[in-house]
């Protein structure tokens, strides 16, 4: 894992705001020190989870997107550092890796243009080596018998996060996808929308559900791709629930988990897919933050809940005075993702 910029105690402790009489996040959260074996260190750890930010927007770039998701992690950490160590979620519980050093990939990124042609395969090539890096580490983290959290970056990573788990169980996984789009699209060349579909290709991703798909936003042939792949992957839209009233919430909730529960499972999550999210494809129109949460929880608990990736958020993308407050739910997600594994 040479390739992570570790947090340091030291600078957990400067965004961390000490207060009388309170015990923050940031005061137990676990790091890893300087010049240790940090996949020993991991291994010997108390803590169940173990926190990656990827601050990247290079698949949103390839995939035509709104760029901005860089900034999710550190925005996330800052909140997460400063809501409350009590007994219903424990800072110790978590250990905060630190980020994947992108700043390289970044530079290369920067002067592509994504509507070039030539220069968008570059940016495919590109998310590619992302995708090794990524799978290297959640690789890391479950063999180690860790959950991973994962903030930031575009929906790209989840082919990183897919095939990291898949090598550490030694087999094809599953996965549940919140999200407005299916990230299934075609084997053009890697970007943020089609993650889910290479990991399929590849062997990786064993049956995948996707959870309030937005209809108007998928084509008609993915719409075929995944008619001819019923037994493998399924989807509920957001219209049948909330619109059209066809389907219940609940209902979808269990027919998703019973689809997916007899492997072990990544829970995706995008922020694109709440209404007024600051993102890469931000909605008007989406099932609400206390309905993100609830399903966060709600396949938090089972015992094949192997990973938990949030992504697309992008704080930056925000003008107001409140750019704080999506690191403040990425923060609120993880805490419930927490509670549901240690309930």
């Amino acid at each position: 894992m040479d390739n992570i910029t570790l947090l340091s105690q030291n600078e957990l402790a400067k965004i961390t705001h000490h207060r009388s009489g309170e015990i923050k996040f940031g005061e137990k959260i676990i790091t890893i020190p300087k010049d240790t074996d940090i996949k020993q260190f991991i291994s010997n750890s108390d803590a169940k989870f173990v926190l990656l930010g990827i601050p990247e927007d290079i698949g949103v770039k390839a995939n035509l997107g709104r760029i901005g998701a860089a900034s999710a992690y550190d925005s996330a950490l800052q909140s997460l550092a400063n809501i409350q160590h009590n007994k219903f979620c424990k800072g110790s519980n978590l250990l905060v890796l630190g980020k994947l050093n992108v700043d390289e990939l970044l530079e290369k990124a920067e002067n592509l243009n994504a509507n070039n042609k030539e220069h968008r395969k570059e940016l495919f090539k590109i998310v590619e080596q992302l995708d090794v890096e990524v799978s290297h580490i959640i690789h890391q983290i479950c063999s180690a018998g860790k959950i991973p959290i994962i903030v930031g970056g575009g929906h790209n990573n989840a082919y990183g996060n897919i095939k990291g788990l898949a090598l550490a169980k030694g087999k094809p996984v599953n996965a549940v996808n919140f999200d407005a789009h299916t990230d299934f699209r075609i084997l053009e060349g890697r970007h943020s929308g089609n993650g889910f579909s290479y990991a399929f290709e590849d062997g990786f991703l064993k049956k995948y559900f996707v959870f309030g798909l937005h209809e108007n936003f998928v084509s008609k042939s993915v719409f075929n791709t995944l008619k001819e792949l019923t037994s493998r992957v399924k989807y509920v839209t957001y219209e049948e629930v909330e619109v059209k009233r066809e389907k219940n919430f609940e209902t979808e909730l269990e027919n998703a988990l019973n689809f997916i529960k007899n492997e072990p499972f990544g829970v995706e999550l995008d922020l694109d897919a709440i209404p007024n999210i600051p993102s890469s494809a931000m909605t008007l129109s989406g099932f609400s933050v206390d309905k993100a949460r609830h399903f966060t929880y709600f396949f938090g608990k089972h015992q094949n809940a192997s990973y938990f990736h949030i992504c697309e958020g992008a704080p930056t993308l925000d003008d107001s005075k409140n750019n704080h407050l999506t690191g403040k739910l990425i923060a609120s997600l993880i805490t419930d993702f927490m509670k549901a594994k240690m309930g």
